[in-house]
């Protein structure tokens, strides 16, 4: 086996691991969760997670930072390529809605064991999350110039609360998932510009 391959397949486990842990957390409470379990849900021992993690803490630190991470960068890509503005809040929209249907264990994660990740973890997902919501406080700025910052960043979070909400309200699956983002692109896209 070829090193790249090696690490495909070590990146691959370590994925597969953090989905497993995502849907485990989501549905039991990081609490509730053991090791073992982690490693049954993809069929290894538990103490053979302690090759990707140090234990079940950096687990749940590796999937909320890595989320945090991706958001911050994902949306910073999306801003960077809009031509304008106005194509960026509806590009920033869309990219929040896929990420929350598509992340509905992590959004309950987030919700419910926050407190539980080490300090420099939520420190650093707090961090990442600030430079995520201020992307959208940039862009909301040119649409709605003289509005206060404060005024803007709260659209911001009622935005992503409206959108986060789908984990317990939307359906995610199936034929309804696209009318389900259709109803929250209109209504971010109403509140923000309200």
């Amino acid at each position: 086996m070829s090193d790249t391959t090696r690490s495909r397949a070590k990146a691959d486990r370590r994925a597969a691991m953090l989905a497993a842990a995502a849907h485990l957390f989501a549905e039991r409470g990081f609490a509730r969760v053991s090791l073992e379990d982690l490693g049954a849900a993809v069929g290894v021992s538990g103490p053979a997670f302690y090759r990707h993690f140090a234990g079940k803490q950096a687990v749940l630190g590796a999937l909320l930072v890595g989320v945090s991470e991706g958001l911050a960068s994902g949306g910073r890509a999306v801003v960077d390529e809009a031509p304008d503005a106005a194509a960026a809040l509806d590009a920033l929209i869309a990219f929040h809605v896929d990420f929350a249907l598509a992340n509905a264990d992590v959004i309950r994660v987030q919700d419910r064991d926050l407190d539980s990740l080490a300090d420099p973890d939520r420190h650093d997902v707090r961090a990442l999350q600030r430079t995520y919501v201020e992307l959208w406080v940039d862009v909301l700025g040119q649409l709605q110039p003289g509005v206060e910052r404060t005024t803007l960043r709260t659209k911001a979070h009622a935005t992503f609360g409206l959108i986060n909400s789908t984990p317990h309200s939307g359906s995610t699956r199936g034929s309804e998932k696209a009318q389900t983002r259709a109803v929250l692109e209109r209504m971010a896209a109403a509140a923000l510009r309200a």
